[in-house]
């Protein structure tokens, strides 16, 4: 495009266009915003440059400087500009020659527009620019047959980014998106694409649509514990524990653990009321009703912003192609591939990896049966009273610290399991990644959860006949109010602990690494360009050491952080019936996530490499697992681990409702009574030391005592109610999950995934391309 085919309005005075042609300007197309390819405040001896190559000084002659010449040649030879700067470090500029990005053009280009119009012609954007000439970069192969990504591993280089420049777009995302004072404020999705590509600006989209809707779940599981904050004194279940003062419970571990009574657990039993009662079932569907909700309708978001993007057709694999070509005119492509016996291996290997997390879930519990007795017989008074809880707290952090030290190791068999594969593409290695890596950490996090939610206090046993690890711990039991508590304390600390701490980490680290990489100035070196010398100082010395000094970026930077997020959207949705709190405590982490990323992308990481992409990816796929992992989880929470079902069974057979038509009472009254069984001291197995028990109670000998469980009293066998609860629980499971499936299925047919407009834009686009087509052919026939 010529200057004087150029808007008066887009052209600016100060403008200079160095080593390219001084008739052409370069504009990054986005909406009501043109943005030049140069800096309109910049001076006018001011260069751009693609990206930065850094390596240490090495001595004439060095292998290493032998490798980093031929590099260098290759991109010489492919008619890169280099620029060295020498400082502590050596610095070398890229740029790539303009007839590069034309043949992209040529490529990739949409042919409806070149027929309209052949000899228009508008530059590449300058993320496109930075993501052609980085896979140049990373695709370049010297006569070693070594890529940037072998001289790297072997330090011919330290590092390779593009540049953060005095861009006004820059300027505006640092005052309006990278700063706390905005925290409330919409974000600029579009100059964020502008800046760091689509990919990123899909991730933050997906992140501020995920927090916009959390506010509606958040305030419904505010209702719901205020809702059983009324309920925390007058609920009847609460109130017969605390007036239980003759109730004899059976003692909680072996040694030096006496009997003890009902009533001192009167406030667990209300904390627990307060979180189990009628309103948690009605949340638990409310949020399986709104994880599907959020996906279609970010679906119908997405669709939106790719298509004013104009990228809803957008293939990947064409592009990767057209790349390949550009840099290798003689690539073949790698063709379709795939291997029974690698997948076999890879998926044994998972297997075993799963096999050893569920391990650590089991070592965790190991730790609380053993703490617990260890607290039970503590000098301190305090720990002996609060055993259980002490066990509990103290698991999870324990349970937190596995996570942390799990995730790397995570990481990294993830990976070799990936390079196991031989993935064709970088999209199908991120693809495999993404899975394998969910799969790992999802295990990590919620295997302890699922102990607690599921086999807590219902594979122990009972009084005399206890199941016990390495015959002498015995395993925990529920609290007589329910074991729901455990799991409610077990997620809110995880949960503050990791949103907490990791963002503290996640911001303090980089900002104290980019505080300790900076250095003072340095006194002026030499500038050359490659053939020339020149002795006044560079302009660019300045800019490439600032970048130098920020953080790396690596290539899983941006998938770190939707990795934080959809484990914070599992823990969100997977458990909330236990745990109503999760939406806003994930509510109140996001706005303040948003912004920390924002700041670290901005002032203290380098410039990550724009990637072009329409749809974020697998991660949609694993959202939608995760909201059927929701409905089932849920269900089971409210079946097994909650007390609803017990309750409701003995309202409606057992209590005094059931047997007479009492209006004015209570048909709960009696429910604890009811739950808990009759166990005889003298069936003690002998090793627990009955004596050192203290077996009286007010003076009198205690021949019994009582332990929730539905067991006869003689033979200790399963009473008739507990095989009508085992029923009831089931099909509650069964009604629940396929009525919560069925409102998913509808919501998902209700909300279309493209809105209306989107469809009608591109079927008047259709239209108008055929008419064109016919009219054209219709002129070449009367011609």
């Amino acid at each position: 495009m010529k200057t004087q085919d150029v808007p008066g309005s887009l052209l600016k005075p100060s403008l200079h266009w160095f080593s390219f042609q001084q008739d052409e300007i370069l504009l990054t197309p986005w909406r009501e915003f043109p943005v030049e390819d140069t800096d309109p405040f910049a001076s006018p001896n001011e260069e751009k440059w693609d990206f930065v190559l850094v390596s240490d000084i090495h001595e004439m002659g060095s292998e290493k400087e032998i490798k980093r010449k031929k590099f260098l040649d290759e991109l010489s030879k492919k008619g890169f500009t280099i620029k060295k700067i020498e400082d502590t470090k050596l610095f070398y500029g890229v740029r790539a020659p303009q007839h590069i990005f034309r043949k992209y053009q040529c490529l990739l280009k949409n042919p409806d527009s070149r027929q309209q119009n052949p000899n228009t012609h508008q530059d590449v954007p300058v993320t496109t620019r930075i993501r052609i000439v980085h896979f140049i970069l990373q695709n370049t192969v010297t006569s070693d047959l070594e890529k940037l990504h072998d001289l790297m591993k072997k330090k011919v280089f330290e590092a390779a980014f593009p540049l953060h420049e005095k861009e006004e777009v820059r300027e505006f995302l640092k005052a309006k998106w990278a700063r706390w004072r905005v925290v409330f404020k919409q974000q600029p999705i579009e100059k964020i694409r502008c800046y760091f590509g689509e990919k990123v600006a899909l991730y933050f989209a997906w992140l501020g649509w995920y927090t916009y809707l959390l506010v509606f779940a958040a305030v419904a599981g505010l209702v719901t514990v205020v809702a059983g904050t009324t309920v925390y004194s007058s609920s009847q279940v609460s109130k017969e524990i605390c007036d239980a003062n003759t109730t004899i419970m059976c003692p909680l571990c072996d040694q030096k653990c006496p009997f003890w009574v009902l009533s001192d657990t009167c406030t667990y039993a209300k904390v627990t009321h307060m979180i189990d009662n009628e309103a948690t079932v009605v949340f638990a569907m409310f949020m399986a009703i709104w994880a599907t909700v959020f996906l279609e309708l970010w679906k119908r978001e997405r669709a939106t912003v790719v298509t004013d993007w104009d990228l809803y057709g957008w293939d990947e694999e064409e592009e990767e192609l057209a790349l390949e070509l550009i840099n290798n005119l003689q690539h073949e492509p790698r063709l379709y591939q795939h291997s029974y016996f690698r997948s076999t291996i890879v998926l044994v290997l998972v297997l075993l990896m799963i096999v050893l997390l569920i391990g650590i879930a089991h070592a965790l519990v190991i730790y609380r049966v053993v703490a617990m007795a260890l607290f039970t017989q503590s000098q301190l008074e305090l720990l002996r009273e609060h055993a259980n809880t002490m066990a509990v707290m103290t698991g999870a952090v324990l349970h937190y610290i596995t996570i942390v030290i799990m995730t790397k190791v995570n990481r990294h068999v993830a990976l070799f399991l990936c390079d196991l594969e031989k993935p064709r593409t970088f999209s199908q290695r991120e693809n495999s990644f993404t899975v394998k890596i969910f799969t790992f950490q999802f295990f990590t996090n919620f295997s302890s959860l699922i102990y607690i939610a599921f086999f807590l206090g219902r594979i122990n046993g009972h009084p005399g006949h206890y199941v016990r690890i390495a015959g002498r711990w015995r395993l925990e039991e529920c609290h007589p109010s329910g074991c729901i508590t455990d799991l409610f304390i077990q997620m809110a600390i995880i949960m503050l602990l990791k949103q907490t701490i990791s963002n503290i980490m996640e911001y303090l680290v980089p900002w104290i690494s980019h505080h300790l990489r900076k250095k003072p100035k340095h006194p002026k070196k030499r500038s050359v360009m490659l053939g020339e010398e020149e002795e006044a100082e560079d302009p660019c010395k300045r800019q490439w050491l600032n970048n130098y000094e920020l953080n790396e970026v690596n290539v899983f930077s941006l998938f770190n952080e939707f990795l934080e997020m959809v484990i914070q959207y599992s823990f969100t949705t997977i458990f909330v019936a236990a745990f109503p709190l999760a939406p806003l405590l994930a509510l109140l982490n996001n706005v303040i996530e948003i912004h920390m990323d924002a700041i670290k992308m901005m002032r203290l990481h380098r410039r990550m490499v724009p990637r072009k992409a329409n749809d974020i990816g697998i991660w949609l796929q694993v959202l939608e697992a995760i909201g059927i992992l929701a409905v089932i989880g849920n269900g089971l929470v409210i079946a097994i681990t909650s007390d609803f079902i017990p309750v409701q069974v003995y309202k409606y057979m057992y209590s005094p409702c059931s047997r007479e038509n009492r209006t004015i009472m209570d048909c709960s009254t009696g429910y604890i009574n009811n739950s808990l069984s009759v166990f005889r001291i003298q069936d003690f197995e002998p090793h627990t030391k009955v004596p050192d028990m203290l077996p009286e109670f007010d003076g009198d000998q205690i021949k019994e005592c009582r332990y929730r469980d539905y067991r006869n009293a003689d033979d200790y066998t399963y009473t008739v109610q507990f095989w009508h609860i085992f029923a009831a629980r089931l099909a509650f499971l069964i009604l629940f999950e396929h009525v919560a499936l069925c409102v998913k299925l509808i919501a998902a047919w209700y909300i279309p995934d493209v809105p209306q407009k989107v469809k009608n834009k591109f079927l008047r686009k259709k239209h108008s391309n055929l008419r064109k087509e016919l009219s054209m052919m219709e002129y070449s026939t009367e011609v």
